[in-house]
Formats: structure tokens, sequence, C-alpha cells
């Protein structure tokens, strides 16, 4: 479906469209999941694709082997959490490609037991794998600071191109594409630290958006709603939330389109974020929005689950680590 058109300061109108073919990417997360649907979609258009991720799963190692010359795609085993990993993927991919063009860090976690707000570090027993001494959450390491990370890594590479290479200007635009989510919009008291993770990133995007204009370098983003990915299919925990004979599932595919837009089209300038639901596509706002609705949208058990989380409050020893017995 059509995005709403809106305009606001940090959006611009470019003098042309953007074109994907011939370009070079870097998506991390594109292992699985909506990241893998969108180099998918990028190779399918003629553009290189660095797949940056912990590992494969058999349909990426199929892209890999369908990929092989031009358009090509290369794999760069990446832990997202380890900034020079985070900067080695710009020396490969110019390796790889000659100069990158589009980042996408995509990779990212809804709140596993093992990093997770319920799950404190440091509890005898305990889920979690952070520690009481360690000073992060694995969860906000992913979900906020990679995302930050590579952008900045994005924006010098694109300030400080490769020799022979043009640096960015409004004439040769580069791209920058964040994954949000509608968890940037509302709340989940069963995840708190991802849903405070994308309105972090909400807020980093459009805070970005007036690097269109002025340099060339956009910064856009989706918010998907719910998407069947092995982020829910792979959690039972997180299945709980849905009630399949209601709620409805959009498709990776769906969120890829979105993410091609926001690159590729001239009227969605800098801090632009789509939302994406099933057959649904609109522009979030920034300011009074209505909020996310509808079919891909709706999780029905969401608030009886909130049971789950007051049981563990209830027990008399939720977050007493070793140092407090």
């Amino acid at each position: 479906m059509e995005a709403q058109k809106s305009k606001s300061e940090n959006e611009t109108m470019n003098p042309e469209a953007y074109d994907v073919k011939g370009k070079n990417a870097i998506v991390t997360g594109a292992g699985s999941g909506i990241n893998f649907s969108f180099a998918a979609l990028l190779l399918s258009r003629g553009c290189n694709v660095l797949i940056a991720d912990l590992s494969l799963r058999p349909e990426a190692k199929a892209l890999l082997s369908q990929y092989s010359d031009q358009p090509r795609a290369v794999f760069l085993e990446t832990d997202v959490t380890n900034w020079p990993q985070l900067e080695r993927m710009f020396s490969v991919c110019t390796q790889e490609f000659g100069e990158v063009d589009i980042v996408c860090p995509g990779a990212g976690i809804y709140d596993p037991h093992w990093s997770n707000f319920w799950h404190p570090p440091g509890v005898p027993g305990g889920e979690s794998r952070d520690t009481a001494d360690g000073g992060r959450y694995a969860t906000l390491d992913i979900n906020i600071t990679h995302p930050i990370r590579a952008t900045q890594l994005a924006i010098r590479h694109f300030l400080n191109p490769p020799p022979e290479k043009a640096k960015v200007s409004v004439d040769k635009p580069k791209r920058v594409v964040i994954i949000s989510s509608v968890a940037g919009q509302i709340s989940n008291l069963h995840t708190p630290l991802y849903n405070a993770a994308k309105h972090a990133m909400n807020g980093f995007i459009r805070s970005l958006g007036p690097l269109d204009a002025k340099f060339g370098i956009r910064v856009n983003g989706v918010a998907p709603g719910i998407i069947k990915t092995p982020l829910w299919t792979e959690h039972p925990e997180k299945m709980t939330f849905l009630d399949e004979n209601k709620d409805k599932w959009a498709t990776p595919e769906e969120v890829a389109e979105a993410m091609v837009r926001c690159l590729e089209e001239s009227d969605l300038g800098g801090g632009t974020i789509l939302e994406v639901g099933a057959t649904q596509t609109r522009l979030v706002e920034a300011l009074n929005d209505p909020g996310p609705s509808g079919a891909g949208h709706t999780a029905s058990n969401l608030q009886e689950q909130y049971n789950e989380v007051y049981d563990w409050l209830g027990d008399g020893n939720w977050g007493v680590g070793k140092a407090d017995v």
C-alpha cells in the first residue's frame, strides 16, 4: 500500500531517484529474517551485498551460491557488539566491491531471557548471560550501540572514501537504513529493554535527518510490526503474546520492499520512518501520530501475559544476587 506522503524540515526532495543497481551494501544480521530478505532483494536488483552476521541459515548459504558473480554476495563473520569487527566490515566491503554506498545495521534481538530486564545479571541459577560487574546489557549493545556505531562508521566512510572514489554529496548520495519497530511507539511490560531500544532508534533516525539535504547522507528507518521471522518463531515465550486465530503476520519481504523504498524514493527524505504491517505501509509522523493499528500490528494476548512478570516479581526473591544474600 502506498505510504502517506509528508514533508518535514528533515526531509528533502532529491532531483533524481536513487537506484540500488550497481551499488554496494553492507547488511548486518542478513543470515536470516528481515535482513536476509533485504539482502536478497538488493541482489535481485543488481546491488552487491556484504552479509555480516555470526552465521548463515541454509537460505543465506544458497543466496551466496546464487550470487557469486555480478551482482555478488560475500559473507563476513561478524559480532556486531565488537567495534573492530564493525570497522572491518567497511574495509572488507571496499576490498571486495570498491566502495560502500548503502549500510543497514539490521541485526537485532528481541529481549531473550539471556539479556532481559526481568532476568537480571548475577542471580544464582538465573538465565542472564550479562554479568553483574560487566556494565552492559547484550540486548542494548546489539539493538542500540551497534546501529549507532555502524552509522558513525558509515558517515566517516562516506566523507572519506577510498582513493579515486568520489566523496558523498547531494549529487552522489549515500544511504543508511535502520530497523526500528512499532515497539518504538508503544509499551510492553514484557520487553522494556527492546521497547527502549526502538524508541531510541526512532529518535536517532529523526535526529540525523538533516544530513540528507546538506551532505547527501540519508538516514531512514522502517518500523515493522509482527513479522514472521526467527525473532518470534524461535522464542516460545514471545509466541504466547499472539492469538494466531486473530493476529496476522506481516512478511519479511514486505519490510524489505519498504527498506528499498527508503533508499530509492525521492520524496522519502532523511529522517523518514516507514511502518510496515500486513499489506499496509505508512509513514510514521514525528508528532501526534495515531500509532500502529490493524493487520500485522496486534498481539492479542500481550497484556494477559503480563501475569508472568507479576509472578516473577511476587516470588520474594526477584533480582537477588550473590552479594545480596
